[in-house]
């Protein structure tokens, strides 16, 4: 049987989402809290690849086993043995082809920038006391949306089939005294958030045009983008899937 799990994660002190040679990561926590609960070989595959140091609000993977589970059980124990940084909020099964990456099919992230130095928000949050044109970045944000080739805020050699993603939300927007960013795609290139937010502040420091932000995206080509935002900004929020994969077969 196939299993998903829902969880959430504070992505301060691992290397990502994927199993990394050089420190911990949250797949690595779940194999190993999984194998241990279940006494079999465990590997679970993710919604997506976060990066060093970016969070997840929600996040889901997926398990195969043999036999049937109390799923609330699961979810229970596996609260009590993993890492306080790591959350399961429910396991459920799921149809048998389902899976928690390509059933997906939008995923959303926002980024958080803080105008003021605050010490609650110093891991949480990009410090960014300039005073940021925030019509402007909305203005070129508009820009991202449909389907477009991302190249120029993707890593590169990442081996992906092909960089066109289908931007559905792009927009900022002052909350709490928070500036939040919040993007919905089909999917999402490496480094695609954090490499379009920090493109996005050079327009709101009015050192980048809505045009010039316009021929960024045309060009195809990370080294005409602006830096990247840090990494501890960016959450992913939301995993959506269709209704299909929740009825078992």
């Amino acid at each position: 049987m196939r299993y998903f799990i829902q969880l959430s994660y504070n992505g301060t002190n691992y290397c990502g989402w994927q199993i990394q040679p050089n420190g911990p990561s949250i797949q690595e926590e779940l194999n190993k809290a999984l194998s241990t609960l279940l006494r079999a070989e465990i590997y679970v595959v993710g919604a997506g690849r976060t990066d060093t140091g970016v969070h997840a609000k929600e996040m889901f993977a997926h398990f195969d086993l043999e036999n049937e589970i109390n799923e609330t059980d699961l979810a229970f124990r596996l609260n009590r043995i993993l890492p306080q940084a790591i959350a399961v909020q429910q396991v459920f099964a799921v149809a048998e082809d389902a899976h928690a990456r390509f059933s997906a099919t939008s995923r959303s992230y926002q980024y958080f920038v803080t105008p003021q130095k605050d010490p609650f928000l110093f891991d949480w949050a990009w410090q960014l006391e300039q005073k940021l044109d925030v019509d402007a970045m909305n203005d070129s944000a508009k820009h991202l949306l449909g389907e477009h080739d991302f190249s120029s805020f993707s890593k590169s050699n990442t081996q992906t089939k092909t960089n066109i993603c289908n931007v559905t939300a792009a927009f900022w927007e002052e909350k709490d005294g928070l500036l939040i960013f919040t993007i919905s795609a089909n999917r999402f290139l490496r480094n695609m958030v954090r490499a379009v937010v920090g493109t996005l502040v050079e327009v709101g420091l009015n050192k980048l045009s809505e045009a010039a932000f316009v021929q960024v995206i045309a060009q195809q080509n990370r080294s005409v983008a602006g830096t990247s935002a840090p990494a501890k900004g960016l959450y992913l929020t939301h995993v959506q899937y269709p209704e299909s994969i929740y009825k078992h077969e």
